[in-house]
């Protein structure tokens, strides 16, 4: 049974992003990816930077500089993509 622990417990061992997919292995042994869409900072971003990030702590995302981009194991693990900026209606100068 997955509990809520689960996800905080797992961490990241290495990770690969390609154009479509963020490719996480964790150090429990396994991989799972989402797709690149779920994070429009990385969709937006030049291959070069999405190859540029950093782990965090021991394992528990990843980020980005670049593009000042986190993702974290636990988000990846339960299904949260990042919600992209609504744009503000133009104002009147009136």
């Amino acid at each position: 049974m997955s509990t809520a622990a689960d996800h905080t417990e797992a961490r990241l061992r290495q990770l690969h992003v390609t154009d479509d997919e963020i490719i996480a292995e964790l150090t429990d042994g396994r991989t799972i990816s989402v797709p690149l869409a779920w994070s429009w900072r990385l969709s937006d971003a030049t291959p070069e930077a999405r190859q540029n990030f950093q782990i965090l702590g021991d394992g528990q995302g990843a980020h980005w500089p670049d593009v000042d981009e986190d993702i974290s194991v636990a988000g990846m693990l339960s299904g949260m993509p990042a919600p992209r900026p609504q744009k503000s209606p133009a104002k009147d100068a009136a």
